[in-house]
Order: structure tokens, then sequence, then C-alpha cells
């Protein structure tokens, strides 16, 4: 019997071998943890639709942040939940607005942490849109000036980076020039650039409290069903000055971040998203999946498709599993 010169088995006989002539390494580096925040003392309190995870108060995401630093996770982003909505979202860009007093009190004691911060009014609005309304209609010019607020009053309480999530057209630019004029021109912009109108995003929308009370999204985020539509936005949000781009959701559009990846020079980041995560989570409940492989498996595919990090809310036992690999 004749085999070809070259067999591929031989280089999958052994674990030493697979490991040495791996193509995609998935790195706990790579890996950035989702923080949800509220006011409060010693709250850690479960999201239903998201087992394992949790909004916490400032005290208790502190303890929480032990394990993440110790894990290795380089760094968090950060969401807020208000202690009251108004039409404008105006905690979001207060002083002491909770997502400023978390940045605050987490760089005091883990200076070294990465902390990014979401820049979005939808969870801080009463109408549950990531912009100004006025009669029933999105605002994006209008809502440009409150997106550089909040960025600047996150990044004056310590914020490493903010990441604009809203989807409105010229926000990175607006967000740019505050922070330049401020003197905070060294603080990078990671943009939600190619930002899908997704059905992935339900159980984030519990979590955040952040579910519009009219209408949907679809008119400024992006149509599931367009791929070069994606490169104009990544192209506009590089050219009004972001750093690193965002493609979210992830698995539903790996063939988007291996897109942006070979288009443009520039660090690709992914979200694996909440709905990705619960449907992972609610079929590891069931027993019908092999729950640390398939989320390395996952989580791999994301980094194979060209992400240079992935934000997940498996970070944590991701890391653990990692660990152990």
């Amino acid at each position: 019997m004749y085999y070809p010169v070259f067999r591929p088995r031989r280089l999958r006989a052994k674990s030493s071998f697979r490991q040495l002539v791996r193509e995609t390494q998935l790195k706990v580096t790579d890996l950035i943890y989702p923080a949800f925040v509220c006011h409060g003392k010693g709250i850690r309190e479960p999201i239903q639709s998201m087992p394992g995870i949790h909004h916490f108060s400032i005290d208790a995401l502190q303890e929480e942040l032990k394990l993440v630093q110790a894990a290795g996770i380089p760094g968090i982003i950060i969401f807020g939940l208000p202690k009251v909505k108004d039409e404008r979202g105006s905690e979001a860009y207060a002083r002491e607005g909770i997502v400023s007093q978390a940045v605050r009190a987490i760089k005091d004691k883990f200076p070294d942490l990465l902390v990014i911060t979401d820049v979005c009014l939808c969870a801080y609005t009463s109408h549950g849109h990531c912009g100004v309304v006025a009669n029933g209609k999105i605002l994006n010019d209008a809502t440009l000036e409150l997106l550089a607020k909040i960025a600047l009053s996150h990044v004056r309480a310590g914020a490493d980076m903010v990441a604009p999530s809203d989807m409105m057209d010229g926000r990175v630019k607006a967000i740019r020039l505050l922070l330049d004029e401020t003197g905070f021109d060294q603080v990078p912009i990671l943009a939600y650039a190619a930002k899908y109108a997704s059905a992935y995003y339900g159980p984030f929308r519990e979590a955040a409290a952040s579910t519009p009370q009219f209408g949907d999204r679809q008119s400024y985020q992006m149509d599931p069903a367009n791929a070069i539509e994606a490169l104009r936005e990544v192209y506009l949000d590089l050219q009004e000055g972001a750093d690193i781009v965002m493609v979210k959701p992830a698995l539903a559009y790996l063939d988007i971040i291996r897109l942006v990846k070979d288009t443009f020079p520039y660090p690709v980041a992914a979200y694996n998203v909440s709905g990705e995560y619960a449907m992972v989570k609610a079929a590891a409940q069931k027993g019908w999946i092999d729950e640390p492989r398939l989320v390395i498996e996952n989580l791999t595919a994301i980094k194979r498709a060209g992400a240079d990090f992935i934000l997940t809310y498996h970070a944590l036992e991701a890391a653990r599993w990692l660990s152990k690999a």
C-alpha cells in the first residue's frame, strides 16, 4: 500500500507534537473580564440569564478582582447600573456616577489592572436607547457631546481606555477631540466599530437593565446580513482616531473578524457576548456538552479568526481551564 510522503497523523500522535505545531495559541492574557457594578455595599447578586455572572457593588467587585488578577487576566471592562435614570442618562457622566466611583476604587487597589469602561447611554436613560431621543427618534449629533462627556468623566476617574458602544456616527471623533483638548491624548479608544443589531444580546439587556422602552436599535446598530458595511464602519472609526476596533458579537461573525483583520493593520477585539455565553451555560447545565472543551474551542475559534483579544464572560473559568491544559 502506498502513502503520501507526508502523513498528517504523524504530528497528531502525541500531545507534545500537537502543542509544538499548534497554529493558534489561546492565552489567558488574550481575555478581558466584563463586570457589572451597582450602588450599595456587599452586593453579589446573580444574573439569572447568565449563570455564574453577578451584579457587584464596588466592595464586592474588588473581592472578585482579586481572583481576576490572580488568574493572570490583564484587564476588565466595566458596565454600570445607575441609581436613577433620566432622559439624558446624566449619571453616565456624573463625577459620582457608578462607573467613575468604581474606577477610582479599582485603580486605588489594583493599579496595574487594565480598566476599560463602556461608553454608552442605554443603561442610564429612562427610554433605554443609546442616544438622545426626541419625538420618538434617536438623534445622532445631539448624542455626541454626551458620549464625549461620559468618556472624559471615566478617564478623569482613572480609566485606562474607553470603549464607545453606541454606534452613533462620529462618536469616536467627538471623544478623541475632547480627550485631546483636556490633556488625555495618550488614552486609547477601543471602538465598537462593527456592532450588529443582534438577538445574542438578550441576557445582557437583563444584566444592564438596558432594554429599549420603545422600538429597537436597528436604526443605529448594523444589519446582521451585511459584511462590506463593517469595513466602512471600521474605516470611519479608524479615521476618527480609534486605536483598536471591535466586532460584536463574535461566534456568528467570525467572517467579519477575519475580514476586518485582513483589511486593516490595526488591533482587532471581539466580544463573546451574553447570548453566546448563556447558550453554552444552558447546554452545560443539561449535561449536553463538555463545557470546558467547548468554551476553549469557541474562544480559540475567535482568536483563529483574527481577534487579538476577546471580551468574554467565560474569562475566569477559561483562565482556570487554560492553566490546566
